[in-house]
């Protein structure tokens, strides 16, 4: 145990031995113990994604966790797709805004083999150029496909709304402009810059004792040497507070109709109380939305509320789809529910079913080896800590009627709208883009 850095903790989560530790060169390793199937499964989180990126190389993380898989100097894609098959596990990439990802599953037997290729993938890819024009040209599908697609036309005019220059305001596929430009000079120095030892969390979860998973890390990993160089200091764009309407005209049999607010970041004291309060108001058959919108006045096709969780400030959005006819009151109709959380406190009875289905959820978000993997690691890269995952759950069931009223009035003041469906949807006061 002498190569690791004196920082080793052990825990219990869910009735489970935990133990994180950090290697020599900056690796952190965190390790559960679940014996009760012969799975084990891995994630690999490097502090990347599209945050990292510029407006010009929008896309960069994505097109690289397409191709990441698809070469290293010894296999090629074919020979890496055949060695994971014939385990029988299974091994992928996938970028998000905050982070970069590997996951890995396999029997327990298997783990070594399977984590050794990993970090052969994770160190040495050859970005080859057939697949990397390959996924290009299969992202600018996607891209196209995505264009056709109300939900999503709505919530990307929504995000350059709110976001304006900063990196969150574009989808992580990038555009046809910035992907159809990606070089492997790009692929070789954003993985030359972000993937290295000291930007990297591994999660191992399943049938292994901690002490056996952190050797095997140190074993195939602990020769990686971190560069002299520092990691580079990001200067994000400030995202100025600036509420505007935009209706995009599209042929399609409903209307989608979105409201959205600028909201805290996962580090804000503020967090937890935004998603109860998103909780209540729409998630789930039983959340205000549903009930009131849809099964009261039968205004909405579907109908829901998401705050999702981002390092730098996030959004608060509801949207309904509806029939053109009814757009207008729809944009009425979902600024008064989000007005009357700050107008009208909720009740105890309310704000406590809010906690039980927001808790109840977290905690059966949290049962395979592979979601525990993901959440622990998530919480570690972006800066939280494992303990955060404790604190969270605590930190809900703390919320006061009285502070959540507070933090909607904080933050539901005046919203962004965004508005996609038929020219002859009737007059709602937002103009043509």
């Amino acid at each position: 145990m002498e190569n690791y850095v004196n920082q080793q903790e052990r825990k219990s989560l869910l009735n489970r031995t935990l133990q994180r530790t950090v290697l020599k060169n900056g690796i952190t390793v965190i390790a559960v113990e679940n014996p009760a199937a012969d799975i084990i499964a891995a994630r690999i989180f490097v502090g990347a994604g599209s945050r990292c990126e510029s407006r010009e190389k929008a896309g960069l993380s994505h097109l690289l966790a397409s191709v990441l898989t698809k070469g290293t100097p010894g296999l090629d894609a074919a020979e890496i797709a055949e060695k994971v098959e014939s385990l029988g596990a299974s091994l992928g990439a996938d970028t998000t805004a905050d982070y970069f990802l590997m996951s890995v599953k396999t029997v327990s037997a298997d783990f070594p083999e399977m984590l050794e290729l990993a970090a052969e993938l994770l160190r040495n890819p050859t970005f080859p150029a057939s697949e990397v024009e390959l996924e290009r040209r299969l992202t600018i599908q996607a891209i196209r496909s995505q264009q056709e697609q109300p939900f999503t036309v709505a919530f990307e005019q929504l995000r350059h709304a709110i976001y304006q220059d900063h990196p969150y305001a574009l989808s992580s596929l990038g555009d046809e402009t910035t992907v159809s430009q990606l070089s492997r000079e790009d692929l070789r120095r954003y993985h030359g810059t972000y993937f290295r030892p000291d930007n990297l969390v591994i999660t191992i979860v399943g049938r292994i004792v901690p002490e056996r998973a952190i050797a095997l890390v140190e074993k195939v990993l602990g020769d990686w040497e971190p560069p002299s160089t520092s990691l580079p200091v990001l200067s994000l764009p400030a995202i100025a507070p600036a509420p505007r309407n935009s209706f995009v005209k599209q042929q399609t049999q409903q209307s989608i109709v979105m409201l959205g607010y600028l909201a805290a970041s996962v580090k804000s004291p503020d967090y937890a109380a935004l998603k109860l309060l998103n909780t209540y108001l729409g998630n789930g058959l039983s959340s205000r939305l549903f009930v009131e919108l849809r099964e009261k006045r039968g205004l909405a096709y579907e109908v829901s509320a998401f705050y999702p969780t981002r390092l730098d400030e996030s959004h608060f959005v509801v949207y309904m789809g509806t029939a053109p006819e009814n757009t207008a009151i729809a944009i009425v109709s979902l600024r008064a529910e989000v007005d009357r959380l700050c107008q009208t406190i909720l009740s105890a009875q309310e704000l406590q079913a809010a906690k039980n289905k927001l808790l109840g959820q977290y905690a059966l978000g949290k049962q395979t080896n592979a979601q525990i993997a993901q959440v622990l690691g998530w919480y570690e890269i972006i800066g939280l800590g494992i303990e955060f995952d404790d604190k969270f759950t605590h930190t809900v069931a703390a919320v006061t009627l009285e502070e959540a009223q507070a933090v909607a009035c904080r933050y539901f003041i005046e919203p962004y709208l965004s508005v996609v469906g038929p020219a002859e949807q009737g007059s709602t006061g937002v103009s043509p883009v």
